[in-house]
């Protein structure tokens, strides 16, 4: 099926210019080296986002167009796009994206922001058309609040502070896929296209009893490969006794409609529960390991650590790392946040994100220009990811989780390449429950499945 059309709207190269008094403030910090941050509101359901703003110098107005830096972005799928084209209509309104940029420190004190308003900027918006073509809808300067009239003169008036922005939109096609169960259920995946969903995949979840036979199986293929010297290999699967309560041994694979294994998730570290309490920490996480077969035998492609973050945000934890076909030490990180354990969330990679990881360079491929809005999303290695990669939903503890994962049309080359973030989804999906507090039972399928395993 062909994928489903998504518009990235893009938030980047943002920098203050503030005029100066020559005398510093009363709190002793002159303005330049106080903080300063915007709230980026897109509005109809979309939740605002918070970013700081860097200050430059008022006779400097080329490092900000160069900075290459990206803000903001939000993702409108299809029927985001139909929502506000309704709701734009009834109304007879036009879209708008508003900044509201803040002097001062973002912290909150009893519920009160501790910034201070400097002004708000509107940019009107046009995303007719958005879905097949790039837009650039604002790049420049831009004056924030009201100029103020000098006591000498009243028709003379001191420069307001100038804001620069780049706002733009660009196509993102997406395959999308809907488990149609929990991953632990052994789930069929449909490919969805607007109305129509499709079966694509199968799941099949179970506990693997003969984890050294995996683990020799998985060290030949290392081997072939030039992996056999990695040092993180020991801690994956290894036999070293463990103290406590533990979940281990657990293991999805994505088969295709011949019944042909395309990708597997693997539980190789076991969810410990941390000397003296009932929670995976992050100084000891579960891990996973995301395979895909090649030359007749599994090969791994990526590395999921996931613990329980402590405090008020109570959350899952998770650092996704893809170990590239190289003789490499380490794999390189893509992805590391925390998904609320109540609410859930969403696991994404996106590499022009501010809410992901960039890449490990800075700059922007040598065939980009800057002036052009890009936001300095450098080449990947092997020009494997770029931009938006992936993205899957996760519901909270309790909760009947059926993940929806949407894939860039440009990480999909074939079967596989869909399959392994298939199970990529399953692996995070899986965590929330390995997770969970050993003072609470696991699901129901998972603590059956376990019973038996035991029996």
């Amino acid at each position: 099926m062909d994928p489903c059309p998504f518009v990235r709207l893009l938030v980047g190269n943002l920098a203050l210019k503030i005029p100066f008094a020559s005398k510093p403030a009363r709190s002793g910090v002159h303005p330049s080296t106080s903080p300063c941050f915007a709230k980026i509101r897109l509005g109809c359901g979309f939740p605002s986002q918070t970013v700081t703003v860097p200050l430059v110098d008022s006779a400097d107005s080329s490092s900000a167009s160069s900075s290459g830096a990206l803000a903001a972005t939000f993702h409108l799928g299809e029927a985001d796009l139909g929502k506000l084209a309704g709701l734009l209509m009834m109304k007879k309104k036009r879209l708008w994206l508003k900044v509201s940029i803040y002097t001062g420190r973002r912290a909150s004190t009893c519920g009160v922001s501790s910034g201070r308003l400097l002004g708000r900027v509107s940019v009107p918006l046009d995303l007719a058309g958005a879905e097949s073509r790039a837009c650039v809808f604002h790049s420049g300067w831009v004056s924030v609040g009201k100029k103020k009239k000098t006591s000498s003169s009243p028709q003379a008036s001191k420069a307001s502070a100038e804001l620069h922005m780049t706002v733009r939109s660009e196509p993102d096609p997406r395959f999308v896929f809907e488990f149609d169960g929990e991953p632990e259920c052994s789930p069929q995946v449909f490919q969805v296209q607007g109305n129509v969903r499709q079966p694509v995949f199968t799941c099949k979840f179970g506990f693997r009893t003969n984890g050294g036979d995996l683990r020799n199986h998985r060290s030949r293929s290392m081997q072939s490969d030039g992996f056999s010297t990695r040092s993180w290999l020991s801690s994956f699967g290894s036999d070293r006794e463990r103290q406590g309560r533990e979940r281990k041994g657990w293991s999805i694979t994505v088969h295709d409609l011949s019944g042909s294994p395309v990708a597997a998730a693997s539980m190789v570290t076991p969810f410990v529960a941390s000397p003296g309490s009932d929670r995976v920490s992050r100084s000891n996480p579960g891990g996973w390991l995301i395979l895909r077969p090649g030359d007749g035998t599994w090969k791994p492609w990526g590395r999921l650590e996931a613990w329980r973050e402590r405090g008020s945000s109570d959350g899952l934890g998770y650092r996704f790392e893809l170990l590239p076909d190289a003789n490499c030490t380490a794999g390189v990180l893509l992805a590391e946040s925390t998904i609320s354990t109540g609410k859930g969330g969403k696991l994404m990679i996106d590499m022009g994100s501010a809410n992901g990881r960039s890449t490990p360079s800075s700059s922007s491929p040598a065939c980009s220009p800057r002036s052009s809005g890009d936001f300095g999303m450098a080449l990947w290695p092997y020009c494997m990811y770029r931009g938006f990669v992936m993205s899957s939903t996760l519901e909270g503890e309790g909760k009947c989780s059926k993940p929806t994962v949407e894939i860039g049309v440009q990480h999909v080359g074939c079967t596989e390449d869909a399959a392994v973030f298939v199970a990529l989804s399953a692996a995070i999906d899986l965590s929330m429950d390995a997770c969970r507090l050993f003072s609470h039972k696991l699901r129901k399928e998972l603590y059956q499945t376990e019973r038996e395993r035991m029996g």
